[in-house]
């Protein structure tokens, strides 16, 4: 996948669901649940150990889903998500290793950042979004609005902290392609097997944002 076919894709659905799977088992019936309610995208964070198995299995589920792997923190990392099927890659903050691993190798990348130096950092690899990570602890839309003044080409993916209350506000800022959410795959719900309701939350957040 090419970078500007991603922010297109990205941009079109607005909402990235950033989902945490402690059991790959429940990789396909998460899937299923984000794409009848209208979501056909996640970032499956590498914050467990069933990150790169629940990748492949939803892969494998949902061949044409647009799938993510976040969290990435190495190389390392990286490589084991790309081959288990993940389209793009997004980090928590700025790796130099990891920023220039994918671009050298035409890997779609949304590199975290919440500082000045950071986003520096990701303009020099000719990157045109970063994630602004966690968002709503280093000022929300101010921050970003402040950001983006004396980097005018830059567009942002806030993440963290971002809601029902909140996402439309964020959305109508020009300078946010989409926001990373969580609110719609809950840990509790995944954990408890609800996959209706997170389908439910999914077609109300595609709703709101429409």
């Amino acid at each position: 996948m090419e970078m500007q076919e991603l922010l297109e894709q990205v941009e079109k659905y607005k909402i990235v669901p950033v989902v945490v799977l402690e059991d790959a088992k429940d990789a396909e019936p998460l899937g299923r649940a984000l794409q009848n309610g209208g979501l056909p995208v996640a970032e499956v964070t590498f914050r467990t150990a069933a990150a790169a198995d629940s990748i492949r299995a939803m892969k494998k589920a949902f061949p044409d889903m647009l799938l993510g792997a976040g969290t990435v923190i190495n190389v390392e990392q990286c490589k084991q998500a790309l081959d288990c099927g993940a389209s793009f890659i997004v980090t928590p903050g700025y790796s130099e290793e990891v920023t220039e691993y994918c671009c050298n190798n035409g890997i779609p990348i949304l590199p975290g950042v919440c500082t000045p130096t950071e986003l520096m950092a990701v303009v020099s690899h000719g990157l045109p979004v970063a994630k602004f990570f966690p968002a709503a602890q280093f000022g929300g839309l101010k921050t970003i609005r402040a950001l983006a003044a004396p980097f005018p080409q830059m567009r942002f993916m806030p993440t963290g902290g971002v809601s029902e209350a909140n996402v439309k506000e964020y959305l109508e800022e020009p300078k946010i392609i989409a926001v990373g959410g969580s609110w719609m795959v809950k840990q509790d719900k995944i954990r408890a097997g609800r996959f209706d309701e997170i389908e439910e939350m999914t077609r109300s957040a595609v709703a709101l944002v429409r």
